[in-house]
């Protein structure tokens, strides 16, 4: 089976493969550039719990080493302190990172996988489909044609994948303009974040009301400046006056020493592909959608697009094409974008002095700020992870479903959970190998040995369940889940939305569930679990 091809070599691309390849998937990572990145220390990226949870689990390198987690968040408005948020073990602090760290990290762990191959200086000019596979040219020193199983384009917002197949990027275009800045200073609260609306110090000039402080390793931070609408030159002069002005306002009124890293000027733009698939081509990340005003992060999202995209690839390229399950990637990953860019478009008049959709936000500044808090930190509809509720991979109506904390389709929680060889890990250690998730819900078992309750009460009857799903499955044990009475048994997907959760031990519902989480297993493939469930019982 010919290898998948991923076009782009930027943290979605190298993301997917690594992906693949912890799921035994070889791939081809095409790179137009050298196979280096530029230090920028202005271009930085937040990731959220989940996916620096996923770049960690990839790389086997805590993110926490090479970025900073907030250890708070503050905002003020005027002189005023809105909110502040203090972030513990039960709701750790988005992680900030240098872009070219994150992806050097990234680079590194893919140089030591023998499943994957870096290939730089290529640049794609063509793509050939047929029912059997695909078949992509490169321009560059070593010019040639390369084959693939599948080919994913991740090759950024020109993305030529998404050119060559023909597929429109509607959307709007500097939805906001943001002056940059990276520079190593002493500030207050040195490892929270900060948001300042309408400060006081505010000058004229071609600068809005608004900066934000995000601090990185090192006492180095990001500032970031809203840019009214227009086109006004940002001049460097300009810049450091706002630097000077900005040190000097949140300092007590002397600017303190400071270094100046880098600068730029970063522009955000919403768009969103028509279609993310079409036959053996993908759309990922930045080729597939553009978003980042009010605090969102789009790479946040690349990085999800990555771990969705991976785990129903792996039984394609195992099994063979499954098409219901590569049809669910647009379906999920394209509405929970989308859902994010509405959001973000119908807040953008109202809280920046656009008018109308007052009714969005009752017109007070708290509203406002609540807003793009939950934008900063991955909250609410501007931030939070995406559900999947209204998935084709969604199970019907099961006779032994039960409510727990987690809706059907959203991320489950990250409890410890005892693993089949006795140790503890988190449940998020177990995702991205391509397997299900059987999760027991059983107080008190974490007080005893394994050995001792393993062939005790309705473990024996759920582990042949498990044992004879129509995909490889494992089983976990948790003593407590939120919402979740004892016995409770969720099932998980690989990339770790919840599918269901059942009351007890129900082979027939959880081979149901299972076999509508992979798209619809084969009717020999459902009618062997059906007949091993009942032996089940």
């Amino acid at each position: 089976m010919d290898p998948v091809i991923i076009v782009g070599a930027g943290p979605v691309g190298l993301t997917l493969a690594l992906a693949l390849a912890r799921q035994d998937v070889p791939s081809v990572v095409l790179d137009e550039g050298p196979g280096t990145d530029e230090p920028r220390a202005a271009r930085t990226v937040v990731l959220r719990e989940d996916t620096a949870a996923l770049v960690t689990r990839l790389t086997g390198v805590p993110l926490t080493e090479r970025g900073l987690r907030w250890a708070g968040w503050r905002s003020l408005r005027r002189k005023q302190v809105m909110g502040e948020i203090e972030f513990d073990d039960e709701e750790p602090g988005p992680l900030h990172i240098a872009q070219h760290v994150l992806t050097g990290t990234l680079r590194a762990a893919l140089a030591d996988e023998p499943l994957t191959r870096l290939v730089v200086d290529s640049r794609l000019d063509t793509i050939e489909q047929e029912r059997s596979g695909v078949t992509a040219h490169t321009r560059g020193p070593d010019g040639t044609w390369w084959r693939g199983s599948y080919l994913v384009g991740c090759d950024g917002p020109r993305s030529t994948v998404r050119k060559l197949q023909d597929i429109r990027f509607p959307g709007r275009t500097a939805v906001e303009r943001h002056a940059v800045a990276a520079l190593r200073v002493e500030l207050p609260r040195p490892d929270w974040a900060l948001l300042h609306r309408l400060p006081p110090w505010r000058a004229s000039g071609p600068f809005a009301g608004e900066v934000t402080a995000r601090p990185l390793p090192d006492g180095v931070w990001r500032l970031d400046w809203l840019l009214p609408a227009g086109k006004d030159l940002i001049t460097p002069e300009l810049l450091v006056a706002r630097v000077r002005e900005t040190l000097a306002g949140w300092t007590g009124g002397t600017t303190p020493p400071y270094e100046l890293l880098d600068t730029g000027v970063h522009t955000v733009h919403h768009r969103l592909a028509r279609r993310w698939r079409v036959g053996r081509v993908f759309l990922a990340g930045d080729a597939a959608h553009l978003l980042g005003a009010l605090g969102t992060q789009g790479l946040d999202e690349g990085l999800r697009d990555a771990d969705n995209l991976a785990w129903k690839l792996a039984p394609a390229w195992h099994q063979g094409p499954r098409e219901a399950l590569l049809d669910s990637y647009q379906t999920e990953r394209r509405a929970v974008v989308a859902a994010r860019l509405r959001a973000a478009d119908q807040a953008l008049p109202v809280l920046r002095g656009g008018g109308g959709l007052r009714t969005y936000v009752p017109g007070s500044a708290r509203g406002h700020d609540t807003l793009l808090t939950d934008g900063h930190l991955g909250r609410g509809q501007l931030g939070a992870p995406g559900m999947y509720a209204d998935s084709p991979l969604a199970p019907g109506p099961l006779d032994a479903e039960v409510p727990v904390g987690t809706p059907p389709g959203a991320q489950v929680s990250d409890v410890r959970v005892t693993a089949e060889d006795g140790s503890f890990v988190r449940l998020r250690d177990r995702l991205g190998r391509g397997a299900l998730l059987a999760v027991l819900i059983a107080p008190g078992t974490g007080v005893w040995d394994r050995k001792h309750w393993v062939t005790a009460g309705i473990m024996p009857r759920l582990a042949a369940a498990v044992t004879a799903l129509p995909h490889p499955a494992e089983l976990l044990v948790a003593e407590a889940y939120p919402g979740a009475p004892a016995h409770t048994v969720l099932l998980v997907r690989p990339d770790g939305h919840l599918v269901t959760a059942l009351g007890g031990v129900r082979p027939a519902d959880l081979y149901t569930a299972a076999a509508a989480a992979l798209g619809g297993a084969a009717e020999e493939e459902t009618e062997a679990a059906a007949g091993a469930g009942s032996g089940a019982r």
